[in-house]
């Protein structure tokens, strides 16, 4: 582990981490308890997440973009009884965000463990002295109770009917797919920088826990900067650096690549958007890479399905996610779940080991997503080629994507309805050329309501993560809807196109 100063040997992190699991069990935590963490990528994160499994709990992980609307309702409907955070990440303090919500009634205590200790808060250090207490064997007896087919993570995902859900991820499962994961992109003693967020699968999986499984060294990256990602390859000796196209692409195109020393490089993992071929033969010559790698997964498949082998051709690379892992099954089906011939357009279907238990606490969303033979629809359409490659063409309905997160229009609905001045609002996803995409939502006032576009925006960036605020606010007196009062988005994505183009 290298954080800043600190350089932990394997052996010395995994006294933390025992540290951690016994100042657990010494704060009354019980194996199947739910501990959430909400902090950018640092040391702590790691310790208590391990800490949290090695005590058999199960790990709670909170978007360091949600506001402390959307952050209090992960961890009240995964019953969190611990909250791990930070005060002073980017000039924000998200106690103070929780505390401005309503703190859910299942928390007992939030801990602190970067920037200023609030009186209501207890710090790290405070929770750990509380190891000193607990005897060594029952750290171990906890240790070895854990199950391949207890939980490990709680992780939530927005969907398309609004409100977040938990997908239940269990140790086996999740070993599993990053061992394979691993093997795939030949992670073997490298040292790793994890740019992807720790609250998400790629950083979580893909990164401390590949790391730990291949002898790799962690080396966490708080905050996704080109400058600083530049910097640290020469000063770490970086081999490994996962990321989205765009990371490559400015590194290439930075005017001072010559003067950086990027000898180090070895492996890349990449994709969530088009990428030129052009793009992955410059990523070998120019930047070195041995190995480039895409793939594909979601976090209701443990993050991972398809990827593509290191010694893929370029096209494939570039154009395709891969084709299934082993132990896993992919397929293209039809609306009524046949499989279709090789080259025609479906939706994905995941059957595996990698598919979660099921949506917390949602048996009706659990059924709509896993079918009765055990295939996950994950409703994105894609092709595949003779090969078994998938080409994914499309997105789940609505979805779209901005910056790299996935936004979904009726979660965003939802929150722009404890406006009370909306009355009505429908949210759709416009092409911008940053970003990717951003949001278009059109309002209908609440009765004696004259909202501006201006205050709504305003507002929406107070209660939710900055990737959902729509960048473009139209009042209209009524939406479109079709004969069953479904609002018609095809005809808003219309207009929305025609109101940006003039």
């Amino acid at each position: 582990m290298v954080d800043g100063d600190l350089r932990w040997t394997f052996n010395e992190f995994r006294t933390q981490i025992r540290r951690a699991a016994a100042a657990l069990i010494g704060s009354g935590i019980e194996p199947g308890d739910r501990i959430g963490i909400w902090a950018p990528n640092c040391w702590e994160w790691a310790v208590v997440a391990l800490g949290t499994h090695l005590a058999g709990g199960i790990v709670v992980p909170v978007n360091t973009r949600f506001k402390g609307r959307e952050a209090a309702y992960v961890l009240g409907a995964a019953q969190a009884r611990m909250l791990f955070t930070v005060t002073d990440f980017l000039d924000t303090n998200y106690v103070t965000l929780l505390e401005e919500s309503e703190i859910p009634a299942s928390l007992d205590e939030v801990v602190v463990l970067r920037g200023s200790v609030p009186s209501t808060c207890s710090s790290l250090d405070d929770v750990l002295s509380r190891a000193e207490g607990v005897d060594d064997e029952l750290v171990n007896q906890r240790a070895a109770a854990v199950a391949p087919d207890d939980l490990c993570n709680i992780m939530f995902t927005s969907g398309t009917t609004g409100s977040p859900k938990g997908a239940m991820l269990t140790h086996g499962a999740t070993c599993r797919a990053y061992r394979a994961w691993s093997d795939v992109i030949g992670l073997d003693r490298d040292r790793y920088l994890i740019i992807n967020p720790f609250f998400h699968s790629f950083g979580l999986n893909a990164g401390i826990l590949a790391c730990l499984m291949t002898g790799s060294t962690i080396v966490p990256h708080p905050v996704f900067d080109v400058p600083s990602v530049m910097q640290r390859i020469p000063e770490e000796r970086i081999s490994m650096l996962p990321g989205p196209p765009a990371i490559y692409q400015t590194i290439l195109n930075h005017p001072d690549l010559d003067s950086f020393d990027f000898s180090t490089l070895r492996l890349a993992v990449t994709g969530a958007a088009a990428i030129p071929v052009e793009m992955i033969l410059q990523m070998r010559d120019r930047l070195g890479f041995e190995k480039v790698v895409t793939g594909y997964g979601l976090t209701e498949s443990t993050g991972i399905a398809t990827m593509c082998r290191h010694d893929d051709d370029p096209e494939t690379i570039a154009s395709t996610s891969g084709r299934a892992i082993e132990g896993v099954d992919v397929r293209i089906v039809d609306g009524d779940g046949h499989e279709l011939p090789r080259g025609e357009p479906g939706e994905i279907v995941v059957r595996g080991y990698n598919v979660m238990v099921g949506y917390l606490d949602d048996p009706v969303r659990t059924a709509e997503a896993i079918d009765a033979d055990g295939w996950l629809h994950t409703g994105d359409i894609g092709v595949m080629d003779d090969a078994g490659n998938i080409d994914i063409t499309d997105r789940v309905k609505d979805m779209f994507i901005n910056g790299g997160f996935n936004a979904y229009p009726a979660e965003i609905e939802n929150l722009m309805m404890n406006h009370p001045a909306v009355g009505q609002v429908a949210v759709v996803g416009v092409p911008d050329a940053r970003l990717g995409e951003v949001g278009y939502a059109f309002v209908v006032p609440a009765s004696g309501f004259d909202p501006q576009a201006d205050e709504l925006i305003t507002w929406c960036r107070s209660e939710m993560a900055n990737y959902k605020v729509p960048r473009y606010v139209t009042m209209v007196d009524q939406l479109p809807l079709n004969a069953s009062g479904k609002v018609l988005k095809y005809e808003l994505r219309e207009r929305a196109a025609t109101d940006i183009e003039s």
